[in-house]
């Protein structure tokens, strides 16, 4: 029987401890940003005009997505990974909180609505109508990532 692959089969020593700190403290940063997002960024752009909203909203979208942002979010999975496939089983669970609260529901839910929302033009009925659903749905599928990063970052550390 083949024995599991672990940091110390793979003679990593303390190597997977820094990949753990450095994907716990970058998991912990896009919990921040969501839960940002959660608390303050919906929420006052809830009670504005859809017009105002949907065209703030469109403007973060596009600006949010730099290198840096990139390299945070998809580098948190990377990190995450490596740590799966040497860790402990926190680190696995860390690893999957992350890849399927993060990546799935940011790929299935909130970038759809973002480039749905990209489409329309502010001012439009279209787009007044299109808002309040949105704020709704974006929203509380962020929650979701805000816990998953969140968990992700507290499995990280435990493991």
């Amino acid at each position: 029987m083949d024995a599991p692959l672990t940091a110390a089969a793979l003679d990593l020593g303390g190597a997977t401890d820094a990949v753990g700190v450095v994907a716990a403290v970058l998991a912990g940063m896009v919990a921040g940003l969501f839960f940002t997002f959660s608390v303050v960024v919906m929420p006052a752009l809830a009670p504005l005009p859809a017009a105002v909203g949907v065209a703030t909203m469109r403007s973060i979208n596009r600006v949010i997505i730099t290198p840096l942002f990139l390299v945070l979010l998809l580098g948190t999975g990377v990190l995450g990974v490596l740590l799966a496939i040497t860790g402990p089983w926190p680190r696995v669970l860390g690893a999957a909180l992350y890849l399927l609260g993060v990546f799935v529901v940011t790929g299935v839910r909130n970038v759809p609505w973002n480039t749905e929302l990209d489409a329309l033009e502010p001012g439009t009925a279209e787009a007044a109508e299109y808002w309040p659903g949105y704020l709704r749905r974006w929203t509380a599928w962020n929650h979701v990532r805000t816990v998953a990063s969140t968990g992700a970052a507290v499995a990280f550390v435990v493991g």
